[in-house]
């Protein structure tokens, strides 16, 4: 047995910091997780956040999570950080933030961007892409902060992702993983680095390369635990921080899927689907496949952006009686709002949901919006609720036919992790909907499992990844299809779902054309 067997995870979600710790074989030893508010915001649409926030609530979770009496913290062997995606953070050269980040979930766009020129921009006209490099351009946090921030951006030293950050913070060290780099800067999926000193995003977002941090290949080591850090955390000194991925990836290792034949569901703030590949191939052409968890991997990925999100907002809007019931029971919410939705049919009784309720660059396009029809006098608020579950599922699955029409190869199997998948009635709802068997992995914190397994390869607890997942993953529950709700689903799909957003888009247009809502690219 070697005396180092054990693993901490660190996984900063969008509402909480989870710690944990795992073994060799992904049985979760140990977790403390503390949630806070996923955003502040001065202006409508502005959605940002106190960095300080992010390694506070670090520090405070790893000191609660080793003062538990079953975690050994001279046997963990090495650590390994994985992050919300796209979150920007600028600091100086002492790595002290010089504003709140600028969160994922932030609507302000940039139009003050120079357009691309020269020959990048006549190629671009040729080809017909400078709508999606305009796009790109203003959806860029860093270049709002450019425009609209000078002063702010002339004292920038490095611009960081939330990963990027807590790494330095660990490590002293401005680096972070090729895994996390997703966001609207200047980096190259196909190639896994920063773009070519030629490459046209460098004109699309005006910076000079060295205000980027160092990239490390998923599995290496970054750096070990300064002391400083140790003394605010209680991580040994010297602990190896290991290149993970961003919690999308790591979501899908920690499902167990290293197979384009899996499907993995999250069911988180954005809901998605992914399959992993060692071929770059764009599942909606023009928008990029992220790094996977595995170097030298992609995940191939459609994402339904505000996702889980929706349940999170019919809690705070319309669920306050189930909340306060779920808070003086000593319950989950989730509990009741299943309970609540137990005697509603499949299908909602003509209830359709289509859950845009963000704009995007090709399905949706950038005037979409989110719209439930169907309305009869026997809905109540528990079809709206179990709506939003089948809308998701619906438009994943229309996601899962887009990959599977880029790759050519069918998905026979889904995977399904984030918070979502605790729901029983989720679960059951999209194995009728996909037709397809539908497993719970072991473990509920599948994002953290797959930060632990890249800190498993990277410490050589195993060898390598294919090893680690056969190791540390395994299914918990299979949900089976029901063939009477899958011919519902099948047909509510084809018949009204697949024909509803090019149906409503021309009033889409209209609505946005009049009330300016959402601003044109």
């Amino acid at each position: 047995m070697r005396d180092k067997d054990l693993l901490l995870a660190i996984d900063n979600g969008t509402q909480s910091l989870k710690a944990m710790v795992f073994d060799g074989e992904g049985t979760l030893v140990a977790i403390e997780k503390i949630p806070f508010k996923p955003y502040f915001s001065s202006q409508p649409g502005w959605a940002e956040q106190d960095p300080n926030l992010f390694w506070n609530t670090l520090a405070n979770a790893c000191q609660a999570l080793f003062a538990r009496k079953e975690v050994a913290v001279g046997r963990i062997a090495g650590m390994s950080v994985t992050t919300q995606r796209a979150t920007v953070i600028i600091v100086d050269k002492d790595g002290v933030p010089l504003r709140p980040a600028i969160s994922w979930l932030d609507q302000r766009r940039s139009f003050d961007y120079t357009p691309v020129g020269g020959l990048w921009g006549l190629l671009i006209d040729v080809a017909g892409l400078r709508g999606i490099v305009n796009y790109f351009q203003s959806q860029s946090k860093a270049n709002w902060i450019i425009s609209h921030e000078p002063e702010n951006w002339e004292k920038t030293h490095k611009l960081l992702l939330v990963s990027g950050f807590l790494t330095h913070k660990l490590t002293g060290k401005f680096a972070d993983s090729i895994g996390c780099q997703v966001a609207y800067l200047p980096f190259d999926h196909k190639r896994l680095d920063w773009a070519k000193p030629s490459s046209w995003m460098w004109q699309a977002v005006p910076m000079s390369p060295d205000r980027l941090p160092e990239l490390y290949p998923q599995g290496q080591v970054i750096g070990g635990v300064t002391r400083e850090a140790a003394q605010q955390t209680g991580i040994p000194e010297g602990l190896p921080v290991i290149a993970a991925a961003a919690d999308k990836a790591c979501e899908v290792i920690g499902s167990g899927s290293l197979d384009p034949s899996i499907g993995c569901l999250s069911y988180g703030t954005t809901a998605t689907i992914n399959v992993t590949s060692k071929k770059y191939i764009e599942a909606i052409p023009r928008v990029p496949a992220y790094p996977a968890a595995i170097p030298n991997y992609h995940t191939i990925e459609i994402q339904i952006y505000r996702g889980y999100w929706m349940v999170s907002w019919f809690k705070e809007e319309f669920g306050h009686l189930e909340l306060q019931q779920a808070a003086e029971l000593g319950v989950a919410p989730e509990a009741l709002f299943d309970e609540m939705i137990k005697d509603v049919p499949p299908g909602c009784m003509g209830l359709m949901l289509q859950p845009y309720w963000t704009p995007g660059v090709k399905l949706p396009g950038p005037e979409a919006k989110g719209s439930i029809l169907g309305f009869g006098d026997v809905h109540t608020r528990a079809y709206v609720y179990r709506s939003i579950l089948e809308g998701l599922a619906y438009a994943l699955r229309q996601g899962k036919e887009k990959i599977e029409k880029r790759t050519r190869i069918p998905i026979t199997k889904l995977r399904v992790s984030g918070g979502g998948s605790q729901s029983l009635n989720a679960m059951q709802v999209t194995a009728d909907m996909f037709g397809l068997p539908t497993e719970r992995p072991h473990v509920y914190e599948t994002s953290g499992l797959g930060a632990a397994i890249n800190a498993a390869v990277g410490t050589g607890i195993h060898p390598d990844y294919p090893t680690a997942v056969r190791a540390m993953t395994r299914v918990k529950d299979t949900f089976t299809p029901n063939e009477k709700n899958a011919a519902l689903y099948d047909a509510l799909y084809k018949e009204v779902y697949k024909k509803m957003y090019k149906q409503l888009a021309p009033l889409y247009k209209s609505i946005q054309a009049i009330t300016g809502y959402p601003k044109k690219q």
